[in-house]
């Protein structure tokens, strides 16, 4: 599923116009983004929590050259948790 697809959905089921629905997933995302490069976390009741995981500096192996060490560094990474009603909905 696209972005496209994801708004036209969340348009009919909320009965709302395609601009609307695409306002509000942008601002959600927006949101989520902000809140996480600030270091917080977003927990959206029964769907998930998004947090940021800080990965360590470590040593890795250049693909092209697999004799070649390389530096990687350190850096923050997004995380999803997804929450329980949701992992029971897929299952």
């Amino acid at each position: 599923m696209t972005k496209t697809d994801l708004i036209n959905e969340m348009a009919s089921k909320a009965s709302v116009s395609k601009k609307d629905a695409e306002a509000v997933l942008d601002a959600l995302i927006t949101t989520v983004t902000d809140e996480l490069k600030k270091d917080s976390k977003v927990a959206v009741t029964g769907f998930g929590t998004f947090k940021v995981s800080k990965r360590k500096a470590r040593t890795g192996v250049n693909p092209q050259k697999p004799t070649e060490k390389i530096q990687i560094p350190a850096m923050n990474v997004p995380k999803f948790t997804p929450g329980k009603t949701f992992k029971d909905a897929i299952r």
